[in-house]
């Protein structure tokens, strides 16, 4: 039987983690037919993923250590992402549409390999590279089918994501032509991306993880759904990634609180009394916020790239594993594993 130290929180809780983006990929697939209840779960779901991206700034601004290691950035960065949003909206709203888009794509799947990487290094394999290549070739797959063969601009309208997204995906759209010859080629290179992670595995022998194994098969699952059915698809994707999230910095607050942590959001969240209110609390301004500026125009999607950016950009920095509190928060050892390359056995969670 697998022993419990292979899993992150237990064999039940992990594989509801690893597919908790199933149940909205099948509300979503069900809704298909009602395209006025199919919007308002994607509604839903957009406002989900809203919802996890500004804990990262209270992991970084509330943690002295955390912000010490990177004054300069975390002081410029916001000053920075605004100015450059506002460029970028004034220049072409489908520009940005793209970039944001495409970098929140390998940052949703980047989550995924690092929790991958969690799993390897509790069984001590050093396969960081081949798992993130193999990763990132789905990725690359699935966005070149759906380029090739999918109607975009008609799932767009289908689920109403507004005319902002409408732009960018009318932009990916014109690849059409060019990504059907390039089908086959990601085809056979990911082809190959798994096999040589299939061979390195079995190299392991008894020392390989299942659990990382179920993992990964909820993964391909999901990105072969957003092949087969891209609005369930990219429903579950979102959403997963942002439950995925949730639970993570759960568990690493409460551990950190465990531990003796004395930084502000480890004190603020002590008690799991702390934690309700700051949650409750937390959701009140968010929901606030949002009620409010769905009433300002652009206020809206200002918010969400600005949230969005400092949230992909400081979650490389906040959730990297070679930190010792970091990796004892999420049980996991806090060095690489013996004869692991460079940066392959020590990835950042969420991040490449």
């Amino acid at each position: 039987m697998l022993s419990r130290a292979r899993w992150i929180h237990g064999p039940v809780s992990d594989l509801a983690l690893a597919f908790c983006w199933a149940p909205v990929a099948l509300g979503a697939h069900l809704l298909e037919p009602n395209p006025q209840a199919l919007r308002r779960l994607v509604g839903l779901v957009f406002l989900l993923s809203f919802f996890h991206q500004p804990l990262t700034l209270g992991l970084v601004y509330g943690d002295d250590a955390q912000y010490r290691a990177r004054t300069k950035l975390y002081r410029w960065a916001p000053v920075v992402a605004v100015a450059a949003i506002a460029i970028g909206l004034h220049v072409s709203l489908g520009l940005v549409a793209v970039v944001a888009g495409l970098w929140n794509a390998e940052h949703t799947l980047m989550q995924r390999y690092g929790l991958t990487r969690i799993y390897g290094r509790k069984a001590g394999d050093d396969h960081g590279r081949l798992e993130k290549l193999m990763i990132v070739s789905w990725l690359v797959v699935a966005m070149v089918w759906l380029a090739a063969f999918a109607d975009l601009p008609g799932l767009v309208t289908h689920i109403g994501m507004g005319s902002t997204n409408a732009r960018g995906v009318q932009i990916l759209h014109r690849f059409g032509p060019l990504a059907r010859w390039l089908v086959v080629p990601v085809l056979a290179v990911s082809a190959v991306c798994v096999w040589r992670w299939v061979r390195a595995e079995r190299t392991l022998g008894e020392r390989a993880n299942p659990a990382k194994h179920a993992y990964l098969i909820a993964t391909a699952a999901l990105v072969v759904l957003v092949i087969v059915d891209p609005i369930a698809g990219f429903a579950g994707y979102v959403a997963g990634h942002a439950l995925e999230y949730l639970v993570i910095v759960h568990r690493s607050l409460r551990a950190r609180a465990a531990t003796g942590d004395t930084s502000a959001v480890a004190r603020a969240t002590a008690t799991p009394l702390r934690r309700a209110a700051v949650y409750g609390g937390y959701t009140a301004v968010l929901v606030g916020f949002v009620y409010t500026a769905l009433q300002v125009g652009r206020m809206y999607a200002f918010a969400i790239l600005f949230f969005g950016a400092l949230h992909i950009l400081y979650d490389g920095f906040v959730w990297k594993l070679r930190r010792p509190q970091l990796a004892a928060s999420l049980g996991v050892p806090s060095v690489a594993p013996v004869g692991a390359a460079a940066g392959a056995g020590a990835p950042s969670l969420v991040s490449a």
